[in-house]
């Protein structure tokens, strides 16, 4: 009998002729409060925030990831946390200069930073505007007083309505968070907060249900949530009343006018390339034969230590080859509109044809469509989004 061949590493057949575009990421761990819902890595302030410490951390972290991104552009910036506007307007202004200096930025930018309505004061948005931001993204989550207290937002209506009036004042672009199957909520008071936030006339609007993530303080204790049909009701009504303003749904739970997308998002569904720094951020780099992602350090102190001893990465791994189709098609298709089929190739590293029987399965179910260049979600495979992505994990693509 002949002998079997050796089945070659996955990894090693990968050659990525060009890298995607690069975005920076950058993490504010601190809140003035964790919120009952939130898995993301944040931790209540007890006292003032060591601003000015974690700012040159920030520095310090992207001296030392300069060598993965020699010569790379970035396409946009997102200073996410945590809340963000929790930093002094001097702190954001040190940050964004220290970026400028280091790295290569395309004009006209897109700079993000979150912000709570409840930290929003118009002198610090001023001078966040003055330091070079130029998109803002308020959680405003809900207008109503019982639904946000329910939520343990520390913002009322009042504020959340005073921080969009600033926002529309300075920025040139924002974006509004709204929630809905919210506890106790009825589809009547899920269309009020959307009437609201739209008497605002906001660039970008995302509107997603609320779910019980584990770890949090809701997956421990749950407080009565609408049902799944009353839940599917506030979803259909939100995206026909939004499509009746003339907002494009062009992502999962992200609706916009016409040209004022996130770029930011954008780059991440795209399966384009960021480098997260700051306690515990994530990024994804793509080298000439493999994908790389890594995670920071996450408890806020641990990670300052770890930068001064030159090491802020906690984990980083390859992604194999087998896993980096489903990692594409976990992204892409949560654009409404598709992707162009070149795409998979150029970010993947694989050719449609390693994913043909998934490909070919979820058409023949009516979750895909595949026109000319073109592979989107059917409106079915939007409503059942994990059912079509659960097609595409773990395929073995040699």
């Amino acid at each position: 009998m002949a002998p079997l061949l050796r089945r070659l590493d996955p990894v090693a057949t990968l050659e990525f002729r060009a890298p995607p575009p690069l975005s920076l990421y950058v993490h504010v761990p601190w809140c003035v409060r964790k919120c009952p819902y939130c898995d993301f890595n944040s931790h209540e302030a007890q006292a003032a925030i060591p601003e000015a410490d974690y700012v040159a951390a920030l520095l310090a972290d992207l001296e030392l990831a300069l060598p993965s991104i020699w010569g790379r552009r970035i396409v946009s910036v997102f200073i996410g946390g945590g809340t963000p506007s929790l930093l002094s307007g001097a702190a954001v202004q040190t940050l964004l200069d220290g970026l400028r200096l280091r790295l290569t930025i395309v004009p006209d930018v897109e700079i993000t930073l979150e912000a709570n309505p409840g930290t929003a004061e118009a002198d610090k948005f001023a001078a966040f505007r003055d330091a070079g931001v130029n998109r803002l993204s308020l959680g405003i989550q809900s207008f109503n007083d019982h639904h946000l207290r329910a939520l343990g937002r520390i913002h009322n209506r009042a504020q959340a309505e005073r921080a969009i009036e600033l926002a529309t004042r300075l920025f040139p672009r924002f974006n509004l968070d709204l929630m809905y199957g919210l506890p106790g909520q009825q589809l009547a008071e899920a269309l009020a907060d959307l009437e609201r936030a739209l008497a605002f006339t906001p660039p970008h609007l995302s509107c997603y249900q609320l779910t019980l993530e584990p770890h949090t303080a809701f997956a421990a204790a749950p407080p009565a949530l609408p049902d799944g049909d009353l839940c599917a009701d506030m979803q259909d009504a939100i995206e026909v009343r939004l499509a009746a303003a003339s907002y494009r749904h062009y992502e999962t739970s992200a609706f916009a006018q016409p040209g004022r997308e996130c770029a930011h998002n954008l780059n991440y569904w795209q399966f384009g390339d960021y480098l997260g720094i700051g306690a515990g951020a994530h990024g994804k780099l793509t080298f000439h034969d493999h994908v790389a992602r890594q995670m920071r350090w996450k408890q806020p102190r641990q990670y300052l230590q770890q930068v001064t001893a030159g090491t802020p990465i906690q984990d980083e791994h390859t992604v194999s080859a087998a896993d980096l189709p489903g990692e594409f098609m976990m992204n892409a298709l949560r654009l409404n509109h598709g992707f162009d089929t070149r795409l998979f190739l150029a970010r993947s590293g694989r050719s449609l044809g390693d994913i043909q029987q998934a490909l070919t399965a979820a058409i023949q179910e009516g979750l895909l469509y595949h026109e000319d260049n073109v592979i989107g979600p059917t409106l079915r495979g939007q409503r059942f989004l994990n059912i079509l992505l659960q097609k595409f994990l773990a395929v073995d693509p040699l």
